[in-house]
């Protein structure tokens, strides 16, 4: 989605991610999370975010909101590569499974979105929160519509 909340490109969905990496500008959620998209490919988007003690919730550790807020991002731009130009879409659910606590010391975390089913109206992707290592801190899945053109 735009600044301006245009979900319409003049492109498909997938040329229109690649060149937000070019020149990265995120939205005012990306900035205020210190996330950004790092890798887009027909069906799959992976997001960089770097934890700190500002996103912690009352226990110390991360607000589980991060986690889902990356989970959607990285689902979402995974499901946007598949739209042709002008073609909008918007969550309709998202499931979020917390495997571990995630806290500052975690470092930069990767989280990585794959559609699963690509339908003319509807599409579903997951996606895996790890940190550089590999290990897994969450994990989930989201239901996209599409808007029509």
């Amino acid at each position: 989605m735009s600044a301006d909340g245009d979900n319409h490109h003049p492109q498909s969905g997938l040329d229109y991610l690649r060149e937000r990496l070019k020149d990265w500008h995120g939205s005012a959620m990306a900035e205020t999370m210190n996330m950004r998209l790092i890798a887009v490919d027909d069906g799959s988007a992976t997001f960089e975010a770097f934890p700190t003690p500002k996103y912690y919730n009352p226990q110390m550790r991360l607000h589980g909101g991060y986690a889902a807020t990356l989970i959607d991002s990285a689902t979402g731009c995974a499901v946007q590569t598949k739209l042709q130009a002008g073609v909008g879409y918007g969550t309709i659910e998202l499931k979020v499974n917390y495997v571990r606590k995630i806290d500052a010391e975690v470092g930069r975390l990767l989280c990585t979105g794959t559609v699963i089913h690509a339908g003319r109206t509807m599409l579903t992707a997951d996606a895996k929160l790890t940190d550089e290592n590999g290990k897994l801190y969450a994990h989930g899945s989201g239901t996209f519509l599409v808007y029509p053109k």
